[in-house]
């Protein structure tokens, strides 16, 4: 089904990486972001090889490979003493056995680098201050709703507009966010000011009572990011760009290894970001005749698997080859949804359980917990070894 007019609804990762996608496969695409400035806020991505796949497809594998840190080893450590619980190979093992990287990458570099990519198949591709707020659909078209009033006609719309998705509140209801009890704090910290030799280029995540903490290198190993999940009852705007105080992060991890309280000390004061994160039901209908859903407004996603942007770009992939190899729309959009409901779910519910597997409230309870279960062969087993573009869709 090649040569649709196809319109998407947000320019982040999910939107433009199938904007690629579709627009390699032969398709016309139209994106329309709210914001009036294209950019992206955050810090670290993780870009395991599931990912990795598609990106090498459109032709970014070699520019992400070069601004990335491409991690030896997925490490666990106890809080408190930094001792190694469990660990597993990354690296060439990863390439190894996934047949693409591991990358680490910086949201914004990211961003730009799918953007550039987006244009270079069709220059004026992404259409800037154009806030989607509904649909119409008829047997011959789907027509995109802005607020501003002007509208855009298109074969199919794809809402890839995050958590607050006015294309997903149309197509399956207004969905309820609930608070998880979970907020997480994000900071970067220059690697030219920390001591030298401090912390190895590995993923590391810091496991304690009611609390984790997740460190790793990116752009190219200039910056040390830092993610750190605490439970608390101040439920807060689910946003990345909230600020908090500089001394609730410090006190949020009293106790804590001198490594993580290091780079709490030389986090810039005034740039501790700190978001609410919200849990919302998972839904059974992506679909209807001429619009579908992908990324976080279809799966929204915890950040404990390190895979939100990953699902969002399998997403588009399995989307392009569900519309080569359905002729119906309609049959399609009921292809890729079938195929991508039971992955996308799991991984929803996988961060989910190590929310509570790395909040446990004792180093003995930690320890019992990580003898049962082996990281590694798990993940390597389900997750990273799905290909995207070569996974049976039926």
């Amino acid at each position: 089904m090649a040569g649709r007019k196809i319109l998407i609804a947000g320019a982040g990762i999910g939107g433009l990486v199938a904007a690629s996608c579709l627009m390699k496969a032969g398709h016309d695409v139209e994106i329309y972001e709210a914001a009036p400035v294209l950019g992206e806020v955050g810090a670290g991505i993780q870009l395991s090889a599931n990912p990795m796949h598609v990106l090498a497809d459109i032709g970014l594998g070699p520019a992400v490979n070069a601004i990335s840190v491409r991690p030896g080893a997925y490490v666990f450590r106890l809080f408190d003493t930094g001792e190694v619980i469990q660990q597993f190979a990354l690296a060439e093992e990863h390439e190894r056995r996934h047949r693409a990287p591991y990358n680490q990458i910086h949201r914004a570099d990211f961003h730009e680098l799918l953007a550039a990519k987006a244009r270079e198949f069709k220059p004026d591709v992404v259409r800037l201050d154009k806030t989607a707020v509904g649909f119409e659909e008829s047997d011959e078209a789907v027509t995109l709703r802005f607020a501003d009033g002007a509208s855009a006609k298109g074969d199919l719309l794809i809402g890839a507009d995050g958590v607050k998705s006015a294309i997903r509140a149309q197509i399956a209801g207004e969905v309820t966010a609930t608070y998880t009890g979970d907020a997480a704090w994000r900071v970067t910290v220059p690697a030219e000011r920390l001591p030298a030799g401090f912390m190895d280029r590995v993923m590391s995540v810091w496991v304690g009572p009611e609390r984790h903490a997740v460190c790793y290198y990116i752009r190219g190993g200039e910056l040390l990011n830092f993610v750190g999940c605490v439970e608390t009852a101040e439920a807060s705007e689910e946003s990345w760009t909230a600020l908090f105080p500089w001394e609730q992060f410090r006190d949020d991890f009293m106790g804590w290894h001198p490594d993580i309280l290091k780079v709490i000390e030389l986090a810039e004061r005034d740039k501790c970001y700190r978001w609410s994160l919200y849990t919302r039901p998972p839904l059974s209908e992506w679909s209807t005749r001429r619009a579908t859903i992908l990324g976080d407004a279809a799966h929204p996603t915890l950040p404990y698997l390190a895979q939100g942007a990953a699902m969002a770009i399998e997403d588009g992939a399995v989307l392009t080859r569900a519309l080569a190899q359905e002729d119906s729309l309609a049959g399609a959009l009921q292809l890729y949804q079938r195929n991508r409901t039971a992955r996308t779910a799991k991984i929803v519910d996988q961060s989910m359980q190590n929310r509570t597997l790395f909040h446990l409230p004792s180093e003995a309870a930690i320890r019992g917990s990580f003898a049962k279960r082996d990281e590694g062969e798990n993940r390597n087993a389900w997750l990273y070894s799905y290909n995207p573009l070569t996974v049976a869709i039926r």
